[in-house]
């Protein structure tokens, strides 16, 4: 196997050359069949082309390919390997010239598309025609914008990404795919990249149009001097990435405001009653793009709940447990309390408002303390032995002691300023 060569390629040198940590290194092989890789005990696992463990260090290592498109969408290709085909040919199949980088053994920089001047322009540029082949590399640049938020769409590459759309390339992208490429970029440092990007191509209208909707609605100056809505949600989610919040609370702050995009003109730019509808389309758009329960059900409470948190200052004790109630915050208040979170970002997603104190958020989360340190079998067992043939009563009583701590903490602690 004198001809055998192996490259570390595509992020693993993109991210050294940048000087960011390298989390994972793949691997390509050029000159081998997959006879020769299993006789040097590499373990087979990949299914679509010839993928291999390496047998001590378990990194993989995938065999020199060419790629052939045969029907619409992303999984339509035949993958080609032999002995024969080159680096140079594996790379031009690649996405992006920084990601079409091999280093060789002796760590040198293998670069025919330009990738490391691309990385010094800090520009997404794409390597070949073929990049138009696969939908999901939309979603990929999207992601890598949010990624490395200073870097820009090569001109060229924006207008190809477009025909995409045009074309229909984007509209065969599966859910769970568009939803995986989602909520990576969601995790990212600064998200709203990725919707710039996906919005600069018409790529964002075409699988979350609930969201594309927002941009050019106004809000109300007064408490929303951004007062365009589609840059306060971006602000509310960039704010969530700074705080390193997990992914449930950033897709919380994405969807919260869904609403507002369906608000009639001639109402603007006032929104009553825009919870409603934002949770009617969240739970619209969590269905289509199968988007897990655990996102699901906190941006659903969100959308429903973020004015009530916002005005939760002038509730009244009974109010905040029935609000408690149906956030079933006794049963799982952590994610009442991750609610809150996403609401507090909301709140700061403002211009000028990113410092300012939001009492609400320790204010509910108090109260919710107090109502859930009521002892309910001790209560239901009072209740039984008072009412022996009303036992529905004893919920009522509950419901009473949780409402009579709260009102007590709320006597106590007077309202915090705003």
């Amino acid at each position: 196997m004198a001809e055998l060569k192996t490259y570390v390629v595509g992020g693993a040198v993109r991210d050294a050359l940048l000087g960011v940590p390298v989390k994972d290194r793949d691997y390509v092989v050029v000159g081998a069949t997959p006879e020769q890789m299993l006789a040097q005990g590499y373990v087979p696992v990949g299914k679509d082309f010839p993928v291999f463990l390496h047998p001590v260090t378990h990194a993989e290592y995938a065999l020199a390919r060419t790629e052939r498109k045969t029907a619409p969408g992303y999984r339509g290709f035949v993958f080609h390997t032999d002995p024969g085909v080159t680096l140079e040919e594996d790379l031009v199949r690649r996405d992006l010239t920084i990601n079409a980088m091999a280093q060789d053994e002796q760590g040198v920089i293998v670069d025919p598309f330009g990738g490391q001047q691309d990385l010094e322009r800090r520009l997404f540029r794409h390597v070949s025609a073929a990049f138009a082949e696969d939908p999901v590399r939309i979603l990929r640049v999207a992601r890598f914008a949010a990624r490395f938020p200073e870097f820009s769409v090569a001109d060229e590459t924006n207008a190809l990404m477009r025909t995409m759309v045009d074309n229909g390339e984007a509209d065969a992208l599966v859910p769970e795919r568009v939803w995986q490429e989602l909520a990576r970029g969601l995790m990212e440092i600064r998200p709203s990249r990725m919707f710039a990007v996906l919005r600069e191509c018409g790529a964002l209208q075409r699988i979350l149009p609930e969201l594309d909707a927002l941009w050019g609605v106004p809000q109300p100056e007064k408490y929303h001097p951004e007062i365009d809505t589609g840059v306060h949600v971006m602000m509310v989610v960039d704010h969530a990435a700074v705080q390193g919040y997990s992914l449930p609370i950033r897709c919380a702050a994405l969807l919260h405001d869904l609403g507002k995009g369906v608000t009639p003109p001639d109402q603007w730019p006032r929104h009553h009653g825009h919870e409603a509808h934002s949770a009617r389309l969240v739970e619209a758009v969590c269905r289509r793009l199968k988007i897990p329960n655990d996102c699901r059900d906190l941006a659903l409470m969100t959308a429903r709940e973020h004015g009530n948190v916002g005005r939760a200052l002038e509730l009244r004790p009974a109010t905040m447990v029935t609000l408690f109630e149906r956030c079933d915050a006794f049963r799982k208040p952590q994610r009442f309390l991750d609610m809150l979170v996403a609401a507090e970002c909301d709140h700061r997603g403002r211009t000028g408002f990113e410092d300012r104190p939001f009492p609400q958020r320790a204010w509910l989360a108090g109260a919710l303390e107090q109502a859930s340190r009521v002892d309910g079998g001790a209560v239901a067992a009072w209740a039984r032995e008072r009412y022996p043939d009303q036992p529905e009563r004893i919920p009522e009583a509950i419901r009473a002691r949780r409402v009579e701590n709260v009102r007590e903490w709320l006597e106590r602690n007077a309202s915090p300023e705003e």
